[in-house]
C-alpha cells in the first residue's frame, strides 16, 4: 500500500553489509508544507494581536503621525511643546548618534507615545460611548436627540474595518447592581406566584438580607467587578456547568436542526463532506480573525465576541471534583464514528485543506468499511452521556496509557467529532409530527453512545442527507453556535452545492491517506462501567418527552403590524398556554444575553408578571371583553420588554444573586434567603434563537430554505423546557421538551396549548381592526 509507506518519513533495516536507509520524500514533502502551514498561522496571530491591539486606530496611521512630526519640526514647530528636546537628553545612546540623529530618534519616539496615548484615547472614548444605554429604553422608530448624537460618535469612534475581537478592549464591563434594585425586582417577579403570606415572609426574609448580609457580600462583588473583565461569567461557567455531576446530554448540551423542507443531496458522505468543509472554512475565517464581530441587530453598535475563541479544537475534560475545558490552537485532523467504529480523518493534504470532493470519498471509505468494532469500543461515547464521576475515574484508571490513551487523544484533541447515523431523519410528510420529534430527540442524545458529548460540537449526518449538530454548553451559548451553523447551511447549499448524480464538486488527489481506524483495549471491568453508564443515559433519554411544532398560521410580519415586539408576544402565548395547560402560573425563565458587555454571556428574564397573569386571567375570564383584553395584553408585552431591556443593560435579578451566593459561600456565611431564591425551580424555561445572518439566505427567493432551529431538553423534572425561532415572515419553529414522568406535563399537549394561545391573542388584534 503506496499511501501506508508514504505515512512514514523513514525506514531503515540492519543487513551484513550495515544500515540500508530509505528516505520517503513525500512524507518529508508533508512534513515540510505542515511547518509552513503552522508558521503562516503563527505569523497571522502575531499580525492579528497588533491589528487588534491598536484598534480602532491601524498600524499605518502611525506613519501618519510620524510623518506629521516630522513635517512640523522640519518647518520649525515644536508640536510636543519641549518633549522631544527632554526625550533627547536622556537618552542613553547620545554618545553614539549624530546631533540630527538624536532629534529623529527622539520626535519618532515622541511620535510613537503620542500615537499610543492617541489609542488609549479613542478607546476610552468608545467604551464610554458604549456605557451609554438609554438608546434600548426609547420607543421604537422614535430616536432623541440625544441617541442621534450618540450613534454618530459610536460610528466615528468604531473604526472602519473591524475585525472579530477588534472591539474587546472598548467595550464596558458589567455593572454590579444596588442591592436594593435587585431585592425590589426579586419581589415584585415572585409576587404572582405566592400568596399574601407567603409574599410577606419572603419580604421578611429579603429585607433582613439586604440590611445585614448583603452589604458586605456586595463589597466583595464590587472588588471582583474592578479586577476582573466580567463579574459573572467565570463563576457562571464554573459552578453551573463544570461543576455539574449530573450528565449534561440532555441535562445541558442542546441541538440544531437543518432545513426543514430541503435536503440538498441524499447522499450522506457528500453532504458530511460540504458540511465539514464548510466547518473548516469557518475555522480558517475564525483563526484569522476575518468573521464580523456581532452586532445589535439592525445597528453596528459591537457585542461581545470572546465566546468564539473555544469553538473548534474543544473538549470538556471530566474530573472528580469539577470539569475543565481543554482548547488547543489547532487541530489537523477530525474523528469520524460509524457503526460502533472510530476514524480518524486528517483533513490537510499538502498544506491545504481537503476539498469536498477529497472528503466525501473519505467518508465514503468509512461506510464501505466492513470491519467491526472491538469489545467494548462501540458505547465508549456512553461515558460523556452518563454522569460525571464515573466517566471522571475510568478515564483517570483506564486511558491514561497505551492504545486507549491515543486514541482518546484523538478524540479529544480534534477539530470536532462527526458521526456518520445510520439512521434516517428530518420531516416526512407521511408522518409530519412523528419524524420531527424522532428528528429532535435523535439530536439531543441518539443512542447515547453515538455521539461525543464533551467536544465543543459534534457533526450528525444521517443516512439520507440530513444534518444536525449537538453543542456542549459550558463553553458558548446557543447564539454562537447559531452564527456558525448559519454559515455552514449557506454554505453547502448556495456556494459549494452538488452535482447531478448528488456528489460533491470537483476533483480529487489519490494520495491522500486514508482514514486511520482507532484501536481501543478495553478491559471487562471498564465495558461495566460503559454499560452502566450507557443504563444511566438511556434511563434520561427514554424520560424525555420531545415535540417539534412549526407554526405557520402567522409569524413575525403580522405581529409587527400589532405594534408589539415579536419575542414579548410569544411570551404572552407561553404564559397563557402553561396557564391552560397545568392551571397556575410558574417562575418563567428566558434567556437574554449580556454581551453588550466585555466576556457577557446570559441574564434571566422572569417572564412571569403581575402584568402577564393579569392578562391570562382576562383571557380565561368570559366576563372580560376584548378590549380589556387587549388593553392588558399590551401592558404585559410593555413590561416584558422593559424586563428585557433591563436584563441587557446589566439590571436583571439572577446572575447578581447567583454571584452573591457564590461569595457568602466562600465566606463561609450562609443566608436563608439566597439559599430559598436558588433552590426555586424554573418550570418553564424558555429561549430565542435569533437568526443572525438574514442576508445568507433569500427567503423571498428561496422559501423552502428556511431553518428548523433548534432545542434542549426540560430544567426541572415537573416543567417544559421551549426553545422557538421566528423564521422569516410567516413561520415560528418551537421545540418543546418535557419528561414522561413528570408530573402533570405533556410535550403535545403544551404544543397544542401554545397554537390556540398564539391564535386567541392575534384574534384581539385582528378584532380592533376589523372594529
Amino acid at each position: 500500500m503506496a499511501e501506508a509507506h508514504q505515512a512514514v518519513a523513514f525506514q531503515f533495516t540492519v543487513t551484513p553489509e550495515g544500515i540500508d536507509l530509505q528516505l520517503s520524500h513525500e512524507a518529508f514533502k508533508q512534513i515540510y508544507l505542515s511547518g509552513v502551514r503552522s508558521w503562516k498561522k503563527k505569523l497571522a496571530r502575531i499580525k492579528n494581536s497588533i491589528i487588534t491591539g491598536v484598534y480602532p486606530a491601524s498600524p499605518s496611521s502611525w506613519l501618519f503621525v510620524v510623518i506629521a512630526i516630522m513635517s512640523t519640526m522640519f518647518a520649525r514647530v515644536d508640536p510636543s511643546m519641549g518633549m522631544i528636546e527632554k526625550i533627547k537628553e536622556h537618552l542613553p545612546a547620545s554618545d553614539y548618534l549624530s546631533h540630527s540623529g538624536q532629534k529623529v530618534l527622539s520626535a519618532l519616539l515622541f511620535a510613537t507615545a503620542l500615537w499610543l496615548a492617541l489609542i488609549m484615547m479613542m478607546r476610552y472614548i468608545l467604551k464610554l460611548l458604549l456605557s451609554y444605554h438609554g438608546w434600548i429604553f426609547e420607543q421604537h422608530g422614535r430616536m432623541s436627540n440625544i441617541t442621534k448624537v450618540w450613534l454618530a460618535l459610536v460610528k466615528i469612534f468604531s473604526g472602519r474595518t473591524p475585525m472579530l475581537y477588534s472591539y474587546q478592549a472598548s467595550l464596558p464591563r458589567l455593572p454590579v447592581p444596588a442591592v436594593k434594585d435587585t431585592m425590589q425586582r426579586y419581589l415584585e417577579s415572585v409576587q404572582p406566584l405566592t400568596d399574601d403570606q407567603q409574599f410577606k415572609r419572603m419580604s421578611a426574609l429579603a429585607k433582613d438580607f439586604e440590611l445585614n448580609l448583603a452589604p458586605r457580600l456586595q463589597r466583595y462583588l464590587k472588588v471582583k467587578s474592578w479586577w476582573s473583565s466580567n463579574y459573572v461569567s467565570d463563576w457562571w461557567e464554573e459552578y453551573i456547568y463544570l461543576r455539574g455531576r449530573s450528565p449534561i446530554m440532555v441535562n445541558s448540551n442542546y441541538y440544531a436542526m437543518d432545513f426543514l423542507y430541503v435536503t440538498p443531496t441524499p447522499v450522506q458522505a457528500a453532504r458530511a463532506a460540504n458540511a465539514v468543509y464548510a466547518l473548516l472554512m469557518y475555522r480558517r475565517l475564525l483563526t484569522r480573525e476575518e468573521i464580523r464581530p456581532s452586532r445589535v441587530p439592525g445597528s453596528f453598535i459591537p457585542l461581545c465576541s470572546s465566546q468564539w475563541e473555544r469553538m473548534f479544537n474543544t473538549t470538556r475534560l471530566p474530573g472528580e471534583e469539577t470539569d475543565t475545558i481543554q482548547h488547543h490552537l489547532d487541530s489537523k485532523h477530525i474523528v469520524v464514528y460509524n457503526r460502533g467504529r472510530f476514524f480518524r480523518v486528517w483533513v490537510y493534504h499538502g498544506g491545504r485543506l481537503l476539498k469536498p470532493r477529497e472528503l466525501e470519498i473519505q467518508f465514503q471509505k468509512i461506510l464501505d468499511d466492513k470491519s467491526l468494532p472491538v469489545p467494548g469500543e462501540e458505547k465508549i461515547a456512553a461515558l460523556t452521556a452518563s454522569d460525571r464521576l464515573p466517566w471522571a475515574k475510568a478515564r483517570k484508571s483506564y486511558f491514561q496509557s497505551g492504545k486507549n490513551r491515543q486514541s482518546l487523544d484523538a478524540v479529544e484533541k480534534g477539530a470536532f467529532f462527526l458521526t456518520l447515523d445510520d439512521a434516517e431523519q428530518g420531516l416526512n410528510e407521511s408522518e409530519p409530527v412523528k419524524s420531527l420529534d424522532n428528528y429532535a430527540k435523535s439530536l439531543l442524545h441518539g443512542k447515547c453512545y453515538d455521539r461525543w458529548f464533551d467536544k465543543s460540537f459534534t457533526l450528525i449526518a444521517f443516512k439520507n442527507g440530513k444534518l444536525g449538530l449537538n453543542a456542549e454548553h459550558s463553553w458558548a451559548d446557543a447564539p454562537i453556535i447559531g452564527h456558525l451553523w448559519e454559515y455552514v447551511l449557506a454554505t453547502d447549499c448556495f456556494k459549494l452545492g452538488y452535482n447531478s448524480e448528488g456528489h460533491c464538486k470537483g476533483d480529487a488527489d489519490s494520495a491522500i491517506l486514508p482514514p486511520q481506524r482507532l484501536h481501543w483495549e478495553i478491559p471487562e471491568e471498564c465495558q461495566e462501567i460503559i454499560n452502566s453508564s450507557l443504563k444511566v443515559a438511556q434511563a434520561l433519554a427514554n424520560d424525555v418527552d420531545f415535540h417539534v411544532l412549526p407554526f405557520r398560521e402567522f409569524g413575525k410580519g403580522l405581529i409587527k403590524k400589532c405594534k408589539t415586539s415579536p419575542d414579548a408576544f410569544i411570551q404572552l402565548a407561553l404564559q397563557l398556554a402553561h396557564y391552560r395547560d397545568k392551571g397556575i402560573f410558574c417562575l418563567t425563565y428566558e434567556a437574554s444575553m449580556t454581551r453588550l458587555f466585555r466576556e457577557g454571556r446570559t441574564e434571566t428574564v422572569r417572564s412571569c408578571t403581575n402584568e402577564s397573569c393579569s392578562f391570562v386571567k382576562a383571557m380565561v375570564d368570559s366576563q372580560k371583553t376584548n378590549e380589556e383584553r387587549l388593553k392588558l395584553c399590551r401592558i404585559a408585552a410593555e413590561k416584558h420588554q422593559m424586563l428585557y431591556r433591563l436584563a441587557m443593560t446589566g439590571a436583571g435579578i439572577d446572575r447578581h444573586l447567583f454571584c452573591l451566593y457564590v461569595v457568602s459561600k466562600y465566606l463561609g456565611v450562609d443566608s436563608p434567603f439566597l439559599k430559598e431564591v436558588l433552590s426555586e425551580p424554573w418550570r418553564l424555561s424558555t429561549s430565542q434563537t435569533p437568526i443572525q445572518q438574514v442576508s445568507l439566505f433569500d427567503l423571498a427567493n428561496h422559501p423552502e430554505y428556511v431553518s428548523c432551529g433548534g432545542g434542549f431538553g426540560p430544567v426541572a423534572d415537573d416543567g417544559y423546557g421551549v426553545s422557538y425561532i421566528i423564521v422569516g415572515e410567516d413561520l415560528i419553529n418551537f421545540h418543546i421538551s418535557c419528561k414522561h414522568s413528570g408530573q402533570g406535563t405533556d410535550s403535545h399537549r403544551f404544543g397544542r396549548n401554545i397554537q390556540q394561545a398564539l391564535l386567541d391573542i392575534i384574534s384581539l388584534y385582528n378584532l380592533k381592526w376589523k372594529a
